[in-house]
């Protein structure tokens, strides 16, 4: 017979584990499962967000200084020592509440309300009134031959643990294949990545995304535009990547290979077909904006609801349920504005809301303020820690000042995209932002500058 609760969380990621706790908390009784003990926390603390800053942190400390194995595998050990330290404080955080049911298994649907939790070889049936289904992404492996993940080639996690190679190809120029192309030209790999694009980083200002190419040129990485890859394959020597250009076909030779072409929800072993839920066309678990599916008691949060994949906007994920269950159900995904994100390369690329590409597209009356970081006389902090490359932009309505949207590239750009985005939420204007006090030296008085220079 299944055990009853009131609700039941499937994945141990950020918006889940903290629903569950809140609900705990006010006295819910609640099961969370997780396919995996590596796993406790989700993905952001063990594979993703916090694993591979700190790789990349401990490669910029090692720039310009050549391959260095030993080095790289100490930046692992001190990587895997944080993560533990994490995964365990995150188990113990719902592990000590009396009212949480923590299980480690492979969960699927057996019902409506009620799923089975497989781990080893202890079958445990639940039910609720209430199901969240919280078990994110996973990278997405391209219908390419020989594009498989094992041996010398890689996805985002694996190639955290491989040996640092000499050689590395990346094959996909988004968010995640530069991030990693930046971290390991860092660590002394020659890198190549083979974007099938025009330019990377195409929703980005043709003048922003020169900014990040030229950056990791800097650091060694060549990238190779409109390749499009055709096959892969491996043997004890290395990896060859096969890929048509300019319609030659043409091959790379590197000790490994990253399939970086984006993530993929979580879905196919719920077995969702035991229930009313449906997928998009990608995969992705159809919600309202309340986070409802169309299964009546299930919702869904985080990556696997597809959009932006987020550990933050997960979070605010769990607001929206919290508000649903323990208030008044009005919060909602159109609540979201001004939503900012960044790429971690060397300096980092943060933004938020409109390019001036895609404001122009709009229609919108527009005025644009740019400026290299090196030109920037009231900015020193990026050079005082001696890297004041980057760009600095923003596109704000011509009428009403209202800022619309930014693109910071610079040391601590990741932080000071945070008040812009507070500015673009709560109405504050261009100019009430630019004439703002703010300390010295620091990143943020370059908001002094820039913001005086609309044209």
């Amino acid at each position: 017979m299944a055990r009853e609760l009131d609700v039941i969380v499937i994945g141990w990621g950020k918006g889940g584990k903290t629903l569950a706790g809140t609900l705990a908390r006010a006295g819910w009784r609640v099961a969370i499962v997780e396919q995996s003990e590596k796993m406790y926390g989700g993905t952001c603390i063990n594979i993703a967000c916090v694993p591979t800053k700190i790789l990349i942190h401990d490669a910029e400390q090692h720039r310009g200084n050549g391959a260095d194995a030993d080095y790289f595998n100490t930046a692992v050990e001190r990587r895997d020592e944080l993560t533990a330290k994490m995964r365990q404080k995150n188990f113990s955080m719902l592990d000590d509440l009396d009212s949480v049911l923590v299980l480690t298994g492979r969960a699927s649907f057996t019902g409506a309300h009620s799923i089975k939790v497989e781990g080893g070889d202890e079958v445990v049936e639940l039910s609720a009134t209430k199901i969240i289904i919280n078990t994110g992404a996973t990278p997405s492996i391209p219908p390419i031959k020989g594009a498989e993940v094992g041996g010398r080639i890689h996805d985002s996690t694996t190639l955290q643990h491989a040996e640092l190679p000499k050689k590395l190809t990346v094959i996909g120029g988004g968010y995640v294949g530069l991030e990693f192309a930046s971290m390991f030209a860092q660590f002394g790999s020659k890198v190549s990545v083979l974007d099938r694009g025009a330019r990377p980083l195409k929703r980005e200002d043709e003048d922003v995304a020169g900014e990040v190419v030229s950056a990791l040129s800097d650091a060694g990485a060549t990238i190779i535009s409109s390749a499009s890859v055709t096959a892969l394959s491996q043997d004890s020597a290395g990896v060859t990547v096969s890929y048509e250009l300019d319609g030659q076909e043409r091959r790379l030779q590197a000790d490994a290979a990253l399939l970086a072409l984006g993530r993929s929800p979580a879905t196919q072993s719920l077995k969702l077909e035991n229930t009313a839920v449906q997928l998009g066309d990608n995969g992705e678990i159809r919600v309202d904006k309340y986070l409802a599916t169309h299964a009546e008691g299930i919702f869904a949060l985080g990556d696997v609801i597809g959009g932006a994949q987020f550990t933050y906007t997960s979070l605010d994920d769990h607001r929206i349920l919290k508000d649903q269950f323990l208030g008044e159900g009005k919060r909602n995904l159109e609540d979201r504005v001004g939503v900012p994100n960044t790429i971690f390369t060397t300096p980092p690329l943060a933004r938020v809301g409109l390019s001036e590409e895609q404001a122009r597209a709009q229609g919108l009356d527009i005025k644009v303020a740019t400026k290299k970081v090196a030109d920037i006389a009231a900015m020193p902090r990026p050079k005082i820690v001696g890297d004041p490359r980057g760009i600095i932009k923003f596109v704000a309505d011509r009428k009403t000042d209202q800022i619309l949207g930014a693109a910071l590239m610079h040391v601590d750009s990741q932080e000071v995209i945070n008040l812009v985005a507070v500015a673009m939420r709560a109405g504050i204007s261009s100019s009430t932002l630019r004439d703002s006090i703010f300390t010295h030296p620091s990143s943020t008085e370059a908001l002094n500058d820039v913001l005086g220079s609309f044209e």
